[in-house]
């Protein structure tokens, strides 16, 4: 049993309690359940969504994610296509958030968990 770190363990989208259950079913390109969760975790039996609503603060995450994401789009159309027109932005940044939309919500989701839900590492669970 190898050990991981918090960031390793986000980054494969692992279990914040024992950090080797997987949250999320399937990988985030599979065409169909992208977003379906073990209810609890395979390995160590950690209920992910704690409470009716738990996962409602992962969308301030998932807000940030994506403005941040337009934020850089926009400076980039802003200084490589020589500020063109509004439409211009609106055809790059709109597919992009939606091409992005199932690995933002999963980033959200695990981040929520990892960063901000206050679940602590167990070691040797």
């Amino acid at each position: 049993m190898e050990d991981v770190s918090k960031l390793q363990a986000a980054l494969r989208g692992l279990c914040p309690r024992c950090r080797q259950g997987k949250i999320f079913k399937r990988p985030f390109y599979s065409p169909r359940g992208f977003d379906e969760m073990y209810e609890h975790c395979p390995h160590c039996g950690l209920r992910y969504e704690v409470e009716p609503g738990y996962f409602i603060g992962a969308m301030y995450v998932s807000y940030a994610i994506s403005g941040g994401v337009a934020l850089v789009l926009g400076f980039l159309i802003f200084y490589l296509g020589h500020d063109p027109d509004g439409w211009v932005y609106a055809g790059i940044v709109a597919p992009v958030m939606i091409i992005i939309a199932p690995i933002n919500f999963r980033i959200s989701r695990v981040l929520w968990l990892h960063y901000v839900a206050g679940i602590k590492y167990v070691k040797g669970l």
